[in-house]
């Protein structure tokens, strides 16, 4: 019970209740004393009103007034004159003398504290100011302890009514905190787990119940929050859903389109003008989409596998990427640079690694195709204390706005028409596989630059 929020609430209500009820019992219990000690002041003032009535009194009854009063001695100030009216042995010396005329509250508190923690059987003085103009000054010497025994039993009395308002406060406290807090809070914990075990039933999204301003906002976040983690799911499944009946159709149609290429290529031989002039365009059209079928599947797997690494000489890919470019270039005006060390050494996945930087040069040689005019690609690389940067650069005409906002978001790229957005998507995820990123650097009317980051750490440090 009191790992919960009401059983905690409950105690802390307890103590404070009672730490209240200590500070108001302090000057309750100075204000007890004083009255005690005014009681037995009047009750001495009454019994010497006795022998001043009668100056012969017997001494038994002067005895009995005295027992009654609760005193030893009663002395009185009346025209400048003490005078000693009635009196009894006084057991032990007088340890304290308090004048009750003009007290101050803290000397007050004190006082009474000392005499509630002290239990000796001590004689005290008190002086104090006679009732009814009953003299100047009255003074009696009277024992402790009963004073004593009155403060414990006083105190007792405060202690058990203390704590049975301390329960009583508590207790509804603690109903009121389970109705209006701990209630709703459970409500919105049970939607939670609710929630948890099957997301995407609509009937578990929670409906905001609470009155209370700060109660309310939080149940109308968890419910927008439970609105939208929905959608998102739902939009999750059906996108899983067309991923895969697009992986199928890519399937199939690779097939298909793999024949018609072998047909056309056998037609490419026939002599006819016309066929002649028709087939390229057909080849080039059958081409495209088989690289769009096979980009598709490419991207459409689960995930990329992670990369098996390997020391290598970086210049050993570089050269591979642009010697197949150089075959696809065919007679179009466009230079190949190599800026790459001979003994750069990185570790990295040969493969992947191959298809990131073939991506890049694909994309550079196709971007400077669509101008028409001569350009350079040149992919460098350099060796530094944390990480190996491979840089391909172009000078083709720079990637347009739009493009540049979904650069490597898949089927949203955009760079080039005809394109389908899947190269920067899968060479950005096969860098993110190695620990490392793709970068643009830099895009503008002179060319593009992409970096490619691999991080050293997957070496331990070692080129």
């Amino acid at each position: 019970m009191f790992n919960t929020l009401s059983g905690r609430f409950l105690v802390l209500t307890i103590a404070f209740v009672m730490l209240a009820e200590v500070l108001i019992f302090v000057p309750s219990v100075a204000g007890f004393r004083e009255d005690y000690l005014q009681t037995r002041l009047e009750r001495a003032q009454i019994a010497s009103l006795a022998l001043l009535a009668d100056d012969m009194i017997d001494p038994e009854l002067e005895k009995e007034l005295l027992q009654t009063a609760g005193v030893y001695n009663v002395v009185l100030l009346r025209d400048e004159a003490r005078e000693l009216i009635l009196s009894s042995p006084v057991p032990t010396p007088v340890v304290a003398t308090y004048d009750l005329r003009d007290p101050s509250r803290l000397r007050m508190i004190r006082d009474a504290l000392v005499r509630l923690f002290n239990s000796e059987d001590e004689v005290i003085r008190v002086i104090g100011a006679p009732v009814r103009m009953g003299g100047l000054e009255i003074e009696v010497t009277l024992p402790a302890k009963p004073l004593h025994e009155a403060l414990i039993a006083y105190g007792q009395n405060i202690f058990w009514l203390s704590l049975v308002i301390s329960g009583i406060t508590a207790g509804l406290l603690f109903l009121v905190v389970r109705v209006l807090f701990v209630r709703p809070v459970k409500a919105v914990v049970g939607s939670m787990i609710s929630y948890a075990q099957a997301p995407e039933d609509a009937r578990r999204v929670f409906e905001p119940k609470s009155k209370l301003r700060e109660l309310r906002e939080a149940e109308e976040t968890w419910h927008d929050l439970q609105m939208q983690l929905s959608a998102a799911l739902k939009q999750k499944e059906r996108l899983a859903q067309l991923g895969g009946a697009v992986a199928r159709i890519s399937h199939d149609l690779r097939n298909i389109l793999t024949t018609a290429q072998l047909f056309a290529d056998r037609v490419e031989m026939s002599e006819d003008p016309g066929v002649q002039r028709s087939v390229p365009k057909l080849i080039g059209s059958i081409n495209r989409a088989v690289n769009l079928t096979e980009a598709t599947l490419a991207f459409g797997r689960a995930e990329e596998p992670a990369p098996l690494l390997s020391r290598f000489a970086l210049i050993e890919v570089v050269d591979d990427v642009v010697e197949s470019e150089r075959l696809a270039t065919g007679e179009n005006d466009i230079s190949y640079g190599v800026d790459v060390p001979t003994q750069l050494v990185v570790r990295a996945d040969r493969e992947q690694l191959y298809r990131i930087l073939r991506n890049l040069v694909r994309n550079a040689r196709q971007a400077i195709e669509a101008t028409g005019r001569a350009g350079e690609i040149v992919v460098a690389g350099e060796e530094g204390p944390e990480e190996w940067t491979i840089s391909v650069t172009d000078t083709g005409p720079g990637l347009p706005k739009k493009a540049q906002e979904t650069l490597f978001q898949p089927f949203a790229a955009g760079v080039r028409k005809g394109g389908t957005g899947l190269g920067l998507a899968i060479a950005a995820d096969l860098a993110r596989g190695h620990g490392g990123r793709l970068d643009l650097v830099r895009t503008d009317e002179a060319g593009t630059a992409f970096a490619v980051h691999l991080p050293r750490g997957l070496d331990g440090g070692a080129g």
